[in-house]
Parts: C-alpha cells; structure tokens; sequence
C-alpha cells in the first residue's frame, strides 16, 4: 500500500498558476504539496515571459504612459466581452499595478520605459515594456486609450519564461511548500457527499536513472518541443516510457485540491471534438497540456465552458515592415486588417477562410523589410524570416501572374488591390482600418507572396494553444457543477479553468490570469 501523506491543498500542476497559486496558500499558513508530471514550469518556463498589467503600474510611469484603470477596463472589455463577468474583469484591472509588484515581491524582475515605436509580437533587450495586444488597432483604439501593457520579464534573448518560473517556484519552496516532481495525478479522491479530500498519483524518485535520463531528453527538447512538437515526438515518447517503468504508486490527502495542469492542445482527440477548425495549427505547449486536469474536474462533478476556443498565432511582424502589406484568403478577398495582434488576426484566418491565406507586397516593401531586420528583430525571429526571404516567398511580375503561382482567384485579387489603392489614392484611407503608416500603396512589381496557411511550413507555422476548461466560481477559484452549486474543495486555474482569456488571447494576458486565478483559488482554498 502507498504511503499516504496529509496537507492542508495539493496543488496539481507547477507552472504560473500552480506557483502562484502554493505561494499564496503557503503565506496563509497552509501545508502545500505541489505535484508536477514534469519537472516543473509547465508552459510558462517556455513562454516569452509576458505579463500583461496596466491601470498605472511602476513600468509605465517610467516610460512615461499615463494609463488608468478605467482606460484598461474600457480596452480589455473588448476582447474579453463574456469570458468573465465585469465585476472579476473589473476586479482584474484594479488588482493589475499589485500584482506586479506581488510579483517583484516573489522576486521576479521587471524594467520600464519607452516601449518600441515599431509594432512587434516579441521586443528585442532594448525593451521590457510594449504595445503587446491590439491597442492601437481598429476598432480598439475607438474605445480606449492605447497604452503598452506587455511587461516582460527581465531576462535576456527568450529566457523571460524561464525566469519567471524559477522566481515564482523558488519564493515557494522558500515558504515551505513540497514539490514532487514526475508526479502523474490519475485520481481525484472523494468523500461519500462528493468532496475532495485528495489525490491518488504515480512518481519517480528523481534520483532514478530514469528520472535522469527524462531530464536530459526534457532539457533537449523543451523549448523546441513547445514549437515544433512533431520534430522531437519520438524523443518526448521514449522519455515517458522511462518515467512509466519507474512510477510508483502514491497518495496524498488535503482539505483542497486546485488543479493548475493547463489547457488540452496536446490531446489531439479533445481537438477535433472541440475546435476542429484548428487541427492544422502547431500544438504550443507541454506535453502535459493534455487536459488532465480538466478530465479530473469533469470526473469529480465539475462542468467545462469555452472548450471551442483556440488561440491560433499568425504573427506578421516583426519586422514591421510585413504588416504593409495584404493578406488575403484563396478567393482573393482581404482577411483581415494586417495590423490587428496576431492571435486576432489568426482567428480570422482559423474561422472564416479554412486556414489558407497569403500576404502579398509589392517591391518597394519587400526592400523595406530587409532594411529592419537587424533593429527589430532576436535571434528566433531572424531564422523564420531567413526562410521567408528564402525559399518561403513567391514572386512575380504582375499580380495576376502571383495569384497563379499561389492558387489564388486572380480576379478576386485584383479586386481587393484595387479597391485598396484605389481608397488611398481618394484619402478615404485603407477599407479595413489599418494604422495609415502601415499603408503604402501596392503598385509596383516584381510582386511578392508568402503563405500565411496554417500547414504552409514546418518553418513557419501558426502555433497555439486552448482557452476553455472547468467553469470556476469567480469569487473564489472553486469548481462549479453543471446542475449547481461547487464541488467541495476542488479549485481550478490558469488554462485548466476558463478565465479572462478564454474568448480570445493578447500576450501576456494568460500568464496574467495564471497569477490572478492562482492566487484566488490558493488563497480561499487555504482557508478552508
């Protein structure tokens, strides 16, 4: 029989929410036991380390942004709208300045400033604060005050992630919480009335020479895996072979179990059933991102809502110069406005035009983009870009003649770059709203081509990730029934509950909720 141990909460799940989450029991006084079927991180440790914060933080003062909570609310309630009731999106936005410096408070770094005068998806070290959502775009501006809310955390190239993670995980061993590593939770325990007083889970000792061996093949594939999850599948497989061969049973018991275990795009069955529109993307995450937690919380009694929305990543830029240009589907019709943020943009794409699309530049743009790419752009973002400067493009000298190459109507494309030069020659500017310095007429060949589809490339594909999961009670993070009422000491947070995020993502705005939701569900579920 396995050992049982007693705690006050388990957290199931080590990556930002399940950090914040142990933290803020742990400050409450509570016994915290956090289990992780890795070794801790979860998507956030390969994140870009974005926390998206505004109403007046220490950051945007030093870069001299005056923004309110009111102007975030008035901005976020656009690409919110009924993900969360507006009293938690109010409470959100008020909490937003503290929550960063709960963050400085676990010790993880942030840097104000100028943020960069470009449109990018991801800054270069020059900068730590900028526009990381639509608040420039149409029609977002109309309706708030744009101000940069991406604060990144300090670290250089695309270690931010990382860095917040091992922040966040040292405050908590800090404050006493217990991490069990290569911890694969398979069963809520449940009283006869439904409550959950524990979990049932396998582990590895970690000085196993399975365990050593999975951390290598972890350390080798992590970051690539979360990209390119096909180009290291084999490796990801044989690494969880070890670790079953290994698993020994265990139990644990608590007066509260939160489940912080991610979202489901690894579970390519819950995909096709929930949001087949979005097969083709790229899988962005774990390998645990698998829906374990929310299979858990639907077994206990809980309820899911938000399950169709996936966030699909078409960023264009940078360099900013590719945001110039028109993007069009097969029929040749525009998709979208090309500076929209690029979750938005690739919901568009997703949704409407099957996931097939195409920018199109004319001459004088695509000379524009080589000139930016040394200013604006990292080291990741140059590799794509080679690509696409490379054998990735398309060219011809009429737009008839790209059309063709492409597969595109070459009528309908006609169309849509006349109507478009024809709108700037009057000064009626561009139909779809876009930034007018982004608006350069396309006029003169050669004329140029990349495709945007979403299986255009292994080199250049649209990554994403899942946005539903178990419907939580707002107030305090526990998991509600679908015929009503909670289940008692169960909680949920971060991408295995729904939250603020869950009907459309901005960077940085899912780590946010990670922090906002796991505080929440640690703090009620250790005063249970």
């Amino acid at each position: 029989m396995p050992t049982v141990d007693e705690y006050d909460v388990i957290v199931v799940g080590f990556g930002a929410a399940g950090a914040s989450a142990a933290i803020e029991a742990a400050d409450r006084g509570a016994r915290v036991l956090v289990l992780d079927r890795g070794w801790g991180g979860g998507a956030t440790a390969y994140s870009g380390g974005i926390v998206y914060a505004g109403g007046g933080t220490d950051e945007q003062r030093a870069g001299g942004y005056r923004d309110t909570v009111e102007n975030m609310r008035d901005y976020l309630a656009q690409e919110v709208r009924d993900a969360v009731r507006p009293e938690t999106l109010a409470r959100f936005c008020e909490q937003s300045p503290a929550l960063i410096e709960w963050l400085k408070r676990q010790g993880v770094p942030f840097r104000g400033g100028a943020a960069p005068a470009y449109k990018t998806s991801y800054p270069t070290d020059r900068h730590y604060l900028y526009y990381s959502g639509n608040e420039k775009a149409y029609p977002f501006r109309e309706h708030a005050e744009p101000a940069p809310r991406g604060h990144r955390v300090v670290a250089p190239g695309m270690r931010s992630g990382r860095e917040l993670f091992e922040r966040l995980r040292d405050s908590a061993l800090a404050k006493g919480v217990r991490f069990a590593p290569l911890a694969r939770v398979h069963d809520l325990i449940q009283d006869e009335d439904g409550t959950v007083t524990g979990v049932r889970y396998t582990v590895v000792d970690p000085r196993h020479r399975n365990a050593r061996r999975h951390k290598l093949i972890t350390k080798a594939t992590g970051k690539l895996g979360t990209w390119m999850p096909g180009a290291v599948a084999g490796a990801v497989g044989y690494g969880e072979r070890l670790l079953a061969e290994a698993a020994q049973p265990a139990e644990a018991r608590a007066r509260a179990v939160i489940l912080a275990a991610g979202g489901f795009i690894n579970n390519r069955e819950w995909v096709r059933r929930y949001a087949p529109q979005f097969e083709k993307i790229s899988p962005l995450g774990t390998v645990g991102d698998d829906g374990t937690g929310i299979r858990l919380g639907l077994q206990a009694g809980g309820t899911t809502d938000k399950m169709g929305k996936v966030t699909a990543w078409r960023f264009l830029s940078p360099p900013s110069a590719f945001l110039e240009g028109l993007t069009v589907g097969a029929d040749g019709r525009r998709i979208a406005s090309e500076d929209l943020y690029g979750a938005t943009h690739g919901d568009v794409l997703m949704r409407e035009f099957g996931g097939r699309g195409w920018a199109i530049y004319d001459a004088a743009t695509w000379r524009k983009i080589r000139t930016q790419i040394r200013e604006q752009t990292k080291m990741f973002q140059r590799l794509q870009i080679w690509y696409l400067l490379g054998p990735g493009h398309r060219k011809a000298d009429t737009i008839e003649a790209l059309a063709a190459k492409n597969g595109i109507d070459p009528a309908g494309l006609r169309k849509t770059v006349d109507e478009y030069n024809r709108a700037l020659a009057a000064g009626e500017g561009d139909p779809a709203h876009k930034d007018p310095e982004l608006c350069p007429r396309l006029e003169r060949g050669p004329f140029y081509s990349i495709d945007i589809s979403a299986d255009s490339s292994m080199f250049y594909p649209i990554p994403g990730l899942t946005l539903g999961g178990l419907v939580v009670d707002e107030d305090t993070g526990e998991v509600l029934r679908a015929e009503g009422g909670v289940v008692p000491g169960l909680y949920a947070a971060g991408r295995t509950a729904v939250g603020v995020c869950s009907n459309g993502y901005i960077s940085g705005l899912s780590i946010a909720d990670c922090v906002f939701s796991g505080r929440r569900a640690g703090a009620h579920a250790a005063g249970r």
